[in-house]
């Protein structure tokens, strides 16, 4: 039954958007800024369309990557995790688009703490999961240094991990006690999440460097 949940999430998009098109008016909003304000719009087609389509696509990569991937076998070990992260993309995503065909009816959501919680839960499961992932060339945290080194790899989908996931909770608090700040939050754990996994991949491998006898 796995193997179906990310079409299940695709048809359940197809789905909403088809339900409510009609009253959907020629444009909506598709862009909030940080105090949950729309400050962009799109048509309706694009906005009603675009995330099923994108969910369409995620779903044939779920199917296609284990296939073409040069490190293909590894996906064996790690396909769960693999699956799971792809599929809590696809929902936050869903969730994404459900909110945006809400405002185009005009039930809009306070978007300020809405989006804030959903991004610091993601977090939160994939955090949960990069430990799981083996390497591979598509999923995961791909730097120079992971990639050329297995070791270098699992130590920093480890430690990524645990700084994925102490961000999310740091994201979902502010989003329930400061929702005004949530968005600046968000973008300061990401950026510094990111930055820590970029030079911590990058420590090992130089750690791992030096045990290394000079060739003679």
């Amino acid at each position: 039954m796995r193997k179906w949940i990310p079409l299940l999430i695709v048809v359940a998009a197809i789905v909403a958007s088809a339900t409510v098109y009609q009253r959907l008016p020629e444009t909506i909003p598709t862009h909030w800024d940080m105090d949950g304000q729309p400050n962009g719009w799109s048509g309706r087609a694009f906005g009603a369309w675009f995330t099923p389509v994108l969910l369409l696509g995620m779903w044939a990569l779920v199917r296609i990557l284990p296939a073409i991937d040069p490190k293909g076998a590894n996906y064996a070990k790690f396909g769960g995790a693999f699956e799971a992260i792809i599929e809590s993309l696809m929902l936050f995503l869903l969730g994404m688009h459900i909110l945006l065909l809400r405002a185009g009816l005009g039930q809009s959501a306070p978007m300020q703490r809405v989006v804030p919680f959903a991004v610091g839960i993601l977090l939160i499961v994939v955090g949960n999961l990069l430990p799981r992932m083996r390497p591979n060339w598509f999923v995961g945290i791909r730097t120079p240094w992971t990639l050329s080194s297995d070791r270098v790899w699992e130590k920093t989908h480890r430690f990524g991990g645990r700084v994925f996931v102490a961000g999310g909770i740091l994201i979902v608090l502010s989003a329930f006690g400061a929702p005004q700040l949530a968005s600046i939050v968000l973008v300061t754990v990401v950026v510094l999440s990111m930055a820590a996994v970029l030079i911590y991949s990058y420590a090992e491998w130089k750690r791992e460097q030096s045990t290394v006898s000079p060739a003679r």
